[in-house]
């Protein structure tokens, strides 16, 4: 594995080009581990409605940082006590939607660091039943990327103020706040811990049982294309917040899979725009999905047609497809 360095950046929109070019373009023979801390900003699931995610005149007012990545799952908020972890390897066909595989190493970390942390859930290490990091994933067919966060000393407020959490979502958890089930790592700790003392200790600690590691510095050549994705695709507003859809029907349920939402525009009978939000993760985009149902007729048989050589799973995991049907039309 060999270790990207990042020289530092904490402009989320330029390390998420960053991680997304290491994935397209960086050579398949070797896995890749990059770590990197973002200034105050929110990050926006695949799959999410940006504008019903975040507290807008709040995040305006503070300067906060908005920006899409390519994976599912929920919004989060970074700001400098958050380390992200990155893990950029060949997609097997069995690692996708497989946290343990990528967590275990981390958890291990966490361990010999005193925290009794495992995994819980869809994607969440914890300690103590709270929520100290989540992960998400996204594959490219033949490569992926799996990634998370490790709340070492974060501005746990800031969660609650820049974020619209689902009250669904609260209640799904069994618990009546946000702030009640996330928690920082230093929580936990016996003696203080600087983020950089932290991201050390990761970094020796996954490397334990390895061979000596290479860390990699970016040619002038490759940052000039990921400051070229950066400024093509997460600069722009179409990326970030441009999938808000006009709709007269909104049908949402929350699976053990995540929440799924959809926005539906209906006009004499025909569905002129289909719209999929939620926090689940799936291996294809929901894009193909609503390209195959817009045109057509609101009517159960037509939608059960369209639908009935399609693999629900690969789109939002482990939900059968009388179940997506029925949340589609009821």
């Amino acid at each position: 594995m060999i270790f990207i360095e990042n020289e530092g950046i904490t402009n989320p929109n330029l390390n998420l080009a960053l991680e997304e070019y290491a994935l397209r373009n960086f050579s398949a023979e070797s896995d890749y581990l990059l770590f990197y801390i973002n200034e105050p900003s929110i990050i926006i699931g695949r799959n999410q409605n940006t504008l019903e995610e975040i507290n807008h005149e709040y995040v305006d007012k503070n300067g906060i940082h908005v920006v899409r990545r390519v994976s599912g799952g929920g919004a989060v908020y970074h700001d400098y006590g958050n380390l992200n972890f990155s893990f950029i390897t060949n997609h097997d066909g069995k690692s996708l939607n497989n946290f343990k595989k990528f967590t275990a190493p981390v958890i291990k970390v966490l361990k010999n660091l005193g925290l009794d942390a495992e995994l819980k859930g869809r994607n969440d290490i914890q300690v103590n039943e709270k929520k100290i990091s989540g992960t998400a994933q996204f594959s490219t067919g033949k490569r992926m990327v799996s990634h998370g966060t490790l709340l070492l000393d974060t501005n746990l407020g800031e969660v609650v103020n820049a974020l619209n959490v689902k009250m669904s979502k609260i209640e799904s958890k069994g618990h009546k706040s946000v702030r009640s089930r996330v928690a920082n790592i230093s929580e936990f700790l016996k003696e203080p811990l600087k983020i950089e003392e932290f991201r050390k200790l990761l970094l020796e600690g996954l490397y334990e049982e390895s061979e000596p590691f290479e860390s990699y510095h970016l040619t002038d050549d490759e940052w000039k294309g990921v400051h070229q994705l950066k400024e093509e695709k997460y600069d722009t507003w179409t990326w970030n917040y441009g999938r808000s859809p006009k709709f007269n029907i909104q049908r949402s349920k929350r699976f053990a899979v995540g929440e799924i939402d959809l926005r539906i525009f209906v006009e004499k009978g025909h569905i002129k725009e289909f719209k999929i939000f939620g926090d689940f993760f799936g291996k294809e985009p929901v894009e193909n999905l609503e390209k195959l149902l817009e045109g057509a007729r609101y009517e159960k048989e037509d939608i059960s047609d369209l639908l009935k050589d399609i693999e629900i799973k690969e789109y939002f995991g482990d939900i059968p497809k009388l179940d997506f049907i029925e949340l589609v039309y009821g």
